[in-house]
């Protein structure tokens, strides 16, 4: 990971701005964590990434996804955090594609019944021909599923003093960007390819936006780190009463419906 510090509230914007880089133990180490749990329900999202120093990073995400696969009930391929130097530029259409081929395979070597899906986690500081690229490279793979997105590195107008920092931003200012993310990656894949909806989530109406945009599951960070894990349980309820008044049986049904 990077110095300390490296996490901020802003809480005048309902924003963080973090540059946490990839702070753990390790895959070893979080592999031992994961099999010791792996008899408890729940899902098990695995996110993978390279470190900042590696000599080879499509060799890094190909030995995590052997280490991770076996644990995983998905893996995240996590190409978008802007906090590790020259990570962003495996979205370049060659370096994606090696990079994807590398780990499907990974996981084909230690999977016998194929193994969990894999997933893409995308920036959300792309161009349009940049966008359609990743959702022609994401369907030819057979990806289980796009993430949209991840921080931006774009900092619209802020009010809090730490509005400066360097990192990437989530949070309330994300949800109107990451949203058109969203939408631009509907339209690129034709619903061909599930997506999964971050950024700026906060209350029922935020999710149910994102879902009625093409997202068939949502995830969210920020506003736990304001309102609290219980957040989760109210924008259930919330969307439950969305399905009843828009006449929906599912949320499956809604997906895409906007």
């Amino acid at each position: 990971g990077n110095p300390r510090p490296r996490l901020f509230r802003l809480t005048e914007d309902r924003a963080v701005i973090n540059r946490m880089g990839f702070n753990n133990g390790g895959a070893q180490t979080a592999a031992q964590r994961l099999a010791a749990r792996r008899h408890r329900d729940g899902i098990i999202g695995i996110n993978i990434g390279a470190n900042k120093d590696s000599a080879d990073r499509i060799a890094d995400y190909a030995k995590m996804t052997r280490i991770m696969a076996p644990l995983a009930s998905y893996l995240a391929v996590n190409i978008s955090s802007p906090n590790t130097p020259g990570l962003r530029a495996l979205q370049d259409e060659g370096a994606l594609t090696a990079l994807l081929e590398a780990v499907i395979a990974a996981r084909e070597e230690v999977c016998a019944d194929g193994g969990p899906p894999v997933f893409l986690k995308v920036a959300p500081d792309l161009e349009p021909v940049d966008i359609d690229a990743i959702a022609r490279i994401a369907i030819d793979a057979r990806l289980g599923a796009l993430i949209v997105s991840n921080t931006t590195i774009s900092r619209p107008p802020l009010r809090s003093p730490h509005a400066g920092e360097t990192g990437g931003l989530s949070g309330a200012p994300l949800r109107d960007l990451a949203q058109q993310r969203l939408c631009d990656f509907r339209k690129a894949t034709g619903g061909a390819i599930p997506l999964v909806g971050v950024g700026g989530i906060a209350n029922a109406d935020d999710a149910w936006s994102r879902i009625r945009a093409g997202a068939s599951l949502i995830q969210l960070y920020s506003a736990m780190v304001y309102e609290g894990p219980g957040i989760a349980r109210a924008i259930l309820r919330g969307l439950e009463e969305r399905m009843r008044r828009d006449g929906f049986a599912t949320i499956a049904d809604a997906v895409g419906s906007a």
